[in-house]
């Protein structure tokens, strides 16, 4: 049996062997092959031509300023990758999921409605609250880029404006000074203001709202809980959980006062008042 295991064992350092050399000769082949076409003329796809002395540069479709489509698909690549910080971080989605979230364990119910529900409810009144200034951004940057009429910086700044907007309509004054002091940053118009100080003060100022929110509606439930508890104790019920009493008047009360219309119309409400 050993004498297999070393026979096994060699085999297959052997064929590890000659994978890795075949491997290499392949590898110095296509540079060998690169070298050759690099700084001519004939070279295959001249477009993506290697330069000089063994660099590489990425070239404009014929100069019009315009990126070519594998530099275009690595940046929509790159987009895609950071889209789901980008929603949540730069977004009205940050206050409502956590407000939604303060919605559900108040009333006491723990899957009812489910994260999948409360997650494309926060989505959809995502886009309904950030749809006029994604269009902005489509009308001054993407389009205008589109048609070659600015280019790539260019774009770039015309599409953060809005953003920029959105966020200095919702954060607090104090919480931009905070982090301006930090990061020793001044500022005479908001305009003069990093992204890197905007954004973290944007999202302290949605986590204090959105907390905010959620114990405005804590208060009435937890009015019900009390009164329940002391009813359960003054008839002696004492093992008897007041969670079990209280849940069906929290969802009756909830109902009657129409209480989804009335978060969700508070929510869209706080972002343009």
């Amino acid at each position: 049996m050993s004498k297999i295991k070393r026979s096994f064992c060699l085999v297959s350092i052997l064929a590890a062997t000659a994978f890795f050399v075949l491997g290499l000769c392949l590898l110095c082949q296509n540079r060998v092959y690169a070298a050759e076409y690099g700084a001519t003329e004939n070279a295959p796809n001249a477009s993506d031509q290697v330069t000089g002395q063994g660099g590489f540069s990425l070239t404009f479709d014929s100069d019009s300023g315009t990126l070519s489509a594998t530099v275009r698909i690595l940046l929509i690549l790159t987009v895609l990758s950071l889209a789901p910080s980008i929603l949540i971080m730069l977004t009205s989605f940050t206050r409502i999921i956590i407000v939604l979230h303060f919605v559900r364990a108040a009333i006491g119910t723990q899957t009812a409605p489910p994260n999948q529900i409360l997650i494309g409810l926060a989505l959809f009144l995502t886009l309904f609250i950030m749809w006029p200034t994604f269009q902005q951004i489509n009308e001054d940057a993407i389009q205008p880029l589109d048609r070659g009429e600015i280019t790539q910086d260019e774009a770039m700044e015309a599409g953060m404006m809005p953003i920029r907007q959105f966020m200095y309509g919702q954060l607090k004054e104090k919480d931009l000074n905070f982090f301006c002091e930090i990061s020793d940053t001044t500022y005479e118009d908001y305009d003069d203001v990093p992204f890197v100080v905007l954004v973290p003060s944007f999202i302290l100022s949605e986590l204090r709202r959105a907390f905010t929110i959620g114990v405005v509606i804590y208060v009435p439930f937890i009015v019900i809980d009390m009164v329940v508890s002391s009813v359960l104790m003054s008839m002696g019920m004492m093992m008897l959980p007041p969670t079990t009493i209280s849940l069906p008047f929290k969802i009756l009360f909830f109902v009657l006062a129409d209480g989804w219309e009335l978060v969700i119309q508070g929510l869209i409400r706080s972002f343009y008042y």
